[in-house]
């Protein structure tokens, strides 16, 4: 069984602001609330073939994984993935203007291998939770930007 989950959110702020922040995996721990750690593998540069090591905690595990810059469209498409560990996953982010505001969608998707083919479900079930709390978050963190240089 596949995961595919897709969030989005609405951000009062530019789309170049936004994609620029959200497209750094150097900014990944201010707003993923269980990415605790980025370790660039090549030089720091947002760019195709760029490859960074995640540790994260999800559903009480720590997860250690790299990730390859698969796609890189500046403020409209970053998609990154990662081919190792139990649940090898593809991690999709786009930005579309909306005038001032800026439309951001968050995609996971993959299939789980092993023993993490059976809890599918519940995974998907807590990645929506999670994407949902970090999209809040990186909204909250932006615009609280634009308001204190207002």
């Amino acid at each position: 069984m596949s995961v595919d989950v897709l969030s989005e959110i609405e951000i009062d702020s530019p789309c170049a602001v936004v994609s620029a922040f959200a497209a750094d995996p150097n900014n990944a721990t201010l707003w993923y609330d269980n990415i605790k750690s980025i370790e660039w593998k090549t030089a720091p540069e947002v760019k195709v073939g760029a490859q960074m090591d995640f540790v994260a905690v999800f559903l009480g595990k720590r997860l250690a994984y790299t990730y390859e810059i698969i796609e890189w469209v500046p403020q409209s498409r970053l998609v990154m993935r990662t081919a190792d560990g139990p649940f090898p996953m593809e991690t999709t982010y786009t930005w579309e203007a909306r005038g001032d505001q800026t439309r951001m969608t968050l995609r996971n998707r993959g299939i789980p291998t092993g023993f993490a083919k059976i809890g599918a479900p519940m995974m998907a079930a807590a990645m929506r939770r999670a994407n949902r709390k970090d999209l809040l978050k990186i909204k909250d963190y932006l615009e609280g930007l634009a308001s204190d240089l207002a």
